[in-house]
This record gives structure tokens, C-alpha cells and sequence, in this order.
């Protein structure tokens, strides 16, 4: 429509379209659809009309798309094409005229088409094609009423074309960004909760503090005065109180301090009475029901210096419980420094101290014997064994189980708080020594030299096969019958003299004691001969030697000191204070090496996995040394010493707890060759999508926005 609202009129036909008109150069179009020219964008005709080449038919295509729609009227001259075109029946039919479409989206005004798609005219403009004789002058006429509106249709077209490419664009980018959106906010978190590790808290803090916490030792102690034995340079009357602290050093990081909590007072008259006895035995005896029996605390009673209770030349008596008998001295600091002689003997010493603490002590501060001492443990194994290397010649006979029954149980029994006790026994033939002791002509006796003794064990110990399947320290106490052509057997120390017991001991092992045979009266008698050991004399050996393994020695008191036997009990009540105290202390030293060195681990493999039950026995352990602590620092051994056992025991549950061993997890760069080629393939296109994103919104922000 033109812009009166008259129909415009038809363009001319052509210059040459009359039908009949013959058709030349046939070879510059050929059968086909109409196509862009190259990359340039078409601005042909094709004419509906049904036509055929001399040589074969084809038909004008119809539009169906943006890129193949009718444009102008271009009809193809005879001259051009020389040859008359021709209907399906054979005769000339062509109409002169074509239909005109929209431009294509991206074309220029110098792309012509003709149909067939290939022709001469193809990139001329309108002006060539006229002076080509294509087309006529009329027919430009038309062209340059109609050029306006058909540009305007051909920039709305481009326009169009613009909007859906940059919305196809935004389609692109919104999907790349739904996609890295999805994998970031969903596909991460889900993976990572999925695959992580649980650790469940532990108290970091806590265990730290735990190797750097004072300890305080505090020893509850009550000091009466007989009659005539108060000192007359006491600072103020009786009943006071006084304190006195010394400090341990243990190493730079630890500190043991122990305070004594003195209780100055006079007798009663029930004390009195029981200090009326003849001998310091019967005295000990009936003070016992009026003292003060909790564990830990002492009782001192003071006696004049001219009392007959105690022998001449002894100045204190220890008792077989917690009370000892101690001569005034004359003045205050005489006194004082008995007493402090005794609290040491009965309570702790520095070296004890340090020998629980063997671990943190450096080793120039440490005592000889400090590492002889059995480390403390939650249980033992106690194992006797006969060793017959000649049954031939002796047949030995020993009743061990009466033994233990009477000696070795009543100490054990004491002994429970401290430790479980198993026992058991065995006999073992034909095993020797290891070691051929050497034969001395003056005494006619075999002897085994000091430095020999420690290549007696290693042999021994391979037969035994006691320590093997236990869980728990073996203590071995061997009775060793020698064989009649190395009889008899002794012992000799490092001065070369007879050992009185023949028999010696190993630090935290046991001890052996070698049990010699009389020799028969006739050389015809029959063998073997029948042995019957003495137990009384053998388990006195062996229970000395299991005090020497728990520290409990009397050699070094002092030479005016007197310690009563403790009978068939083996243990006095004092003594089983003394290693209360320092196991004690071990075992604090130890809950927090063993929760220490666990939280190294576990700091140091991230993907261990921390159990909740194991958190709680972390934390318990944990609560349960800083309650031994704060009981020693009371006063309450018992219940201090009882803490730190159920420390022990949390601490070593949560050490050696299966799901704590790293070799069931994979170390990080397993992982990653395990997930990179999972998620690399998916990664790559949303990281490059994203990338390219950001690319084109740079490159939009640089570029002005163009405004028609």
C-alpha cells in the first residue's frame, strides 16, 4: 500500500520475459533452491512460476523460513539465460511478474539473487543489473518508491534478529550462571557435609594446662606432747596450728610442692595410759584405736628425751600403722627437724617424687634406683616358677599354693588398693641358666659372679613365656634347683662376697633365687633324689624382693631410726601411704603424657575420626586429674589416688580405641586423585562459561550503548 492508501502499482516486467523468448547461457543458472551468496544475506526472487530448463524441470521454492522469502522482481531475461522457458507440457509459460518479500536480517542492497540460485547478476547493484539489460529503468523507477519502506522493514528485521541473538545470549548466560549456582550453593555443601570427617570437641585447652598445673601435696599431721615433753621455746601455748611447705623440683614446666599441716596439742589421758607401756611395740599397739586412721595423715607423738619406751641410741620408733614415737630433742628446732625426718620416711621423700616422675626428670637429677621401681599400672601378674634343669637327679617338691596362701595373699590383699593382683605358678624342666658358673677349687662350690647375672635372665625369660598374652606388667620369681654336676651353686655381689639370701633381683622384672641341694650322705644312694623346699625361707626372699620392685626399701632410713616388722601382713600401713603417694603422682604425670600425645595425633591427621564415646573418655580423664589434684591438695589420698586411677583408665580407653588407628583413613592426596576425575569434566564448561561471562559484561560496561 502506498501512503494515499492506493494500491502501488506492479512493477514492469522485466526487460526480454515475453514467453517464447529463446533462453542463452543456460550454464549460469542451475536447478535448485534459493541460497545466500557466501556469507552476504539474499535479497533475490524466486518466481512462483513452474518452469524447465531444455534438459530437465524444476520448481521455484517457497518460502518456509527467515532466510528463504521472496524479495524483489527479478526476471531473467532470454538473452541472459538463452533459453525459452517451458511449462511441465512442454510450452513457453512464465508470467512477468514475481512476488516481492522482506529483506533478509544481516543483507546489503548490493546482494541479488536470481532463481536458480547461481547467476551472473549475483553482487551488482540494482544500476549494473540495468546496464546488464537485466533489468529495465521502469522497473528501478519502482524500486525507488518502494526503497524507503523497505528499508525501514529491513532495520526492524535486523533489530529483531539483534533482540532474539542477545536474548538467546542472556538464555546462555542465566543457564551457565543456574548451573555454577546449583554446584556452589548445593552440590558443594551437600558433597562436603557428606564426605567430611566427624571429630567430635575435645578440651584442647584443658589438656595443655594439664602438664603445667601445679601439684600440692598436702600431708595432714597431728604432733601430741606426752607429759614432760613440751619444748620450752614454743612460740605461743598449746593446741596451735603451723605449716610448713617445701617445694619439689621436678623439671622447668612441673612443680611438686609438699605442705605439711601440723597440729600441736597435749595428750588425753586414754594417750597417756597407752604411753604408760613397757615397750614401744605394746605402745604403738594401744595408741592405734585413739589415732587419726585416714590415709595419708601421720600421728607424732612426742616423748621425752629420757623416755624408756625407746631403746638407747634410737630416737624414733616408726609403728607398723600411721603413728611413730619421737624423742623432744630438747628445743623446738631439734624437734622439728625429727619430725621432718619422719614425715619424709613415712610419707614421701623428694627421690620418691622423682622417681614417679623418672619420665620428666632429666637423667643427671635422677637417683640410681629410680628407675628400678615398677611404673604404676592398673594391674599385675605375678608368676613363681620352679626350674629343674636335671630331673633325673632330683625330683623337687614344692607347695606353692600354701605359700602363696600364706605369705604372698595377705600383702597382695593390702596391696588391692593400689593394683589388681593375678597369681600363678609353674615348673619348668630341663631349663638352665644360660650361664656356666665357675668353679672354685678353695670352697669346692660353683659361683656365679655379678657381672654375669644379667645373661642369666634372657635364656630363662624365652621359656617362660608368662609376658607373651598378658596386658599387664609380669613380675617373675624364680626358684632355681642346679644340677647335681654344678652343685652347689652361689651368688656372688660385685666385692666378690657370698650373697647371705643367694638370690638377687631385676629392676621392674623379678628376681631369682637359686635353691642348692644337700649332697647325699652315700655316693650309691638311688636317684633322683626327693627335694622338699623350704617356703618359709624361699617366700621371704621373694616378698622382700617384691618390695624392692614397688620402692618400698628400709635401707635408707636413718641409723637412729627404728621400724617395726610388719609381721605376716608384709606391708605397713605407712608404707602403703608412701606408695599411694607417689603412684599417685605417676599416674597424674601420665594421664597427661597419654592425653598430650593423643591430641598431638589427632591435631596432626586431620581425618582421624573422633568418636563421641571417645570424647567422653577424653573429657573424663581430663575431670578426673584435676579432681586428683584438687583431693592431694586437701589432703584425701584415697580419694586423690582413686581419681587418678579412673584417670588412667579413661585416658588409655581413649588412646587405644580402634577408630583412632590412621591407617583406615586416606591421606589428601588420595582424595584428590579420587574426586578430580569426578568433578573436573563437570567443573571445566561451568568455569569457562563463567569466565566468558564475565568477559562479555567487561566488554559491555567498555562499549557505549547505541541509541537509533
Amino acid at each position: 500500500m502506498s501512503a494515499d492508501g492506493m494500491r502501488a502499482p506492479a512493477p514492469p516486467g522485466p526487460v526480454g520475459s515475453q514467453p517464447g523468448a529463446p533462453l542463452a547461457g543456460g550454464s549460469l543458472c542451475s536447478p535448485g533452491r534459493c541460497r545466500p551468496w557466501g556469507a552476504c544475506v539474499v535479497f533475490a526472487v524466486c518466481t512462483p512460476c513452474s518452469v524447465s530448463l531444455a534438459g530437465g524441470g524444476w520448481a521455484p521454492p517457497k518460502g518456509d523460513g527467515a532466510g528463504e522469502e521472496l524479495l524483489s522482481p527479478i526476471s531473467v531475461p532470454a538473452p541472459v539465460l538463452g533459453a525459452p522457458p517451458v511449462s511441465a507440457g512442454g510450452a513457453a509459460a512464465c508470467p512477468p511478474a514475481a512476488l516481492v518479500a522482506r529483506p533478509l536480517t544481516g543483507g546489503t542492497r548490493s546482494d541479488w539473487f536470481c532463481c536458480p540460485p547461481v547467476c551472473a547478476a549475483a553482487r551488482r547493484t540494482p544500476r549494473s543489473l540495468a546496464a546488464l539489460g537485466i533489468v529495465s529503468s521502469d522497473w528501478l523507477g519502482w524500486r525507488r518508491v518502494r526503497s524507503s519502506r523497505l528499508g525501514r522493514e529491513v532495520k526492524m528485521a535486523a533489530a529483531a534478529a539483534l533482540a532474539a541473538d542477545e536474548a538467546e545470549r542472556a538464555r546462555g548466560r542465566r543457564a551457565a550462571l543456574s548451573f555454577a549456582t546449583i554446584a556452589v550453593v548445593l552440590g558443594l555443601p551437600l558433597w562436603w557435609k557428606t564426605t567430611e570427617t566427624y571429630r567430635a570437641a575435645l578440651p584442647y585447652a584443658d589438656i595443655d594446662e594439664l602438664g603445667q598445673q601445679p601439684v600440692r601435696l598436702v600431708v595432714p599431721m597431728a604432733v601430741v606432747f606426752g607429759p614432760g615433753s613440751v619444748p620450752r621455746d614454743l612460740p605461743r601455748p598449746l593446741p596451735f596450728r603451723d605449716v610448713q611447705e617445701m617445694e619439689i623440683s621436678v623439671n622447668v614446666r612441673a612443680s611438686v610442692t609438699s605442705r605439711y599441716e601440723m597440729h600441736y596439742r597435749s595428750t588425753t589421758a586414754r594417750e597417756e595410759a597407752a604411753l604408760a607401756a613397757v615397750t614401744a611395740r605394746e605402745a604403738d599397739a594401744a595408741l592405734h584405736p585413739l589415732q587419726d586412721t585416714t590415709m595419708g595423715s601421720l600421728t607424732m607423738y612426742v616423748v621425752p628425751e629420757t623416755s624408756s619406751l625407746l631403746p638407747q641410741g634410737i630416737n624414733v620408733y616408726v609403728g607398723k600403722h600411721r603413728s611413730a614415737l619421737v624423742r623432744a630433742g630438747g628445743s623446738l628446732a631439734a624437734l622439728q627437724a625429727r619430725l621432718r625426718e619422719v614425715t619424709q620416711v613415712m610419707s614421701f621423700t623428694a627421690s620418691s617424687i622423682a622417681a614417679a616422675l623418672s619420665d620428666r626428670v632429666p637423667s643427671g637429677q635422677l637417683s640410681p634406683d629410680a628407675r628400678r621401681y615398677l611404673k604404676s599400672s592398673l594391674g599385675y601378674e605375678i608368676t613363681f616358677s620352679l626350674l629343674n634343669p636335671d630331673p633325673k637327679s632330683h625330683t623337687v617338691d614344692w607347695d606353692i599354693e600354701g605359700a602363696v596362701n600364706r605369705y604372698v595373699k595377705p600383702v597382695l590383699d593390702k596391696l588391692s588398693l593400689v593394683a589388681n593382683f593375678s597369681v600363678d605358678s609353674q615348673i619348668l624342666y630341663y631349663a638352665v641358666l644360660g650361664v656356666t658358673p665357675r668353679y672354685d677349687k678353695e670352697s669346692s662350690s660353683f659361683l656365679l659372679s655379678a657381672h654375669s647375672l644379667p645373661h642369666v635372665i634372657n635364656p630363662v625369660e624365652a621359656r617362660l613365656g608368662s609376658s607373651a598374652a598378658s596386658l599387664y606388667p609380669v613380675l617373675n620369681f624364680l626358684l632355681y634347683v642346679p644340677e647335681r654336676s654344678h652343685s652347689p651353686l652361689y651368688i656372688q655381689d660385685k666385692d666378690g662376697a657370698p650373697v647371705s639370701t643367694n638370690a638377687f633381683h631385676s629392676p621392674r622384672w623379678g628376681g631369682i633365687m637359686v635353691y642348692n641341694v644337700e649332697a647325699p650322705a652315700s655316693p650309691q644312694a638311688s636317684l633322683p633324689l626327693h627335694v622338699d623346699v623350704d617356703m618359709a625361707r624361699v617366700m621371704e626372699v621373694f616378698l622382700a624382693q617384691l618390695r624392692l620392685l614397688f620402692g618400698l626399701s628400709r635401707e635408707e632410713v636413718p641409723p637412729e631410726f627404728l621400724l617395726e616388722n610388719p609381721g605376716n601382713e608384709g606391708l605397713a600401713d605407712w608404707e602403703l601411704d608412701h606408695l599411694l603417694w607417689a603412684h599417685t603422682v605417676e599416674n597424674i604425670a601420665t594421664v597427661s603424657t597419654t592425653l598430650t600425645s593423643l591430641a598431638q595425633l589427632l591435631d596432626k591427621i586431620g581425618n582421624i575420626v573422633i568418636k563421641d564415646d571417645v570424647a567422653s573418655e577424653v573429657y573424663r580423664a581430663v575431670a578426673s586429674v584435676q579432681s586428683a589434684v584438687t583431693k592431694l591438695s586437701l589432703g584425701h589420698l584415697h580419694a586423690a589416688f582413686q581419681a587418678s586411677k579412673e584417670a588412667v583408665t579413661s585416658s588409655e580407653r581413649a588412646f587405644f580405641d580402634p577408630s583412632l588407628l590412621h591407617l583406615l583413613y586416606f591421606p589428601d592426596d588420595q582424595k584428590f586423585a579420587i574426586y578430580i576425575p569426578l568433578f573436573l569434566p563437570m567443573a571445566v564448561p561451568i568455569l569457562l562459561s563463567l569466565a566468558k561471562i564475565v568477559r562479555e559484561t567487561r566488554l559491555r560496561k567498555k562499549e557505549p550503548t547505541k541509541m537509533d
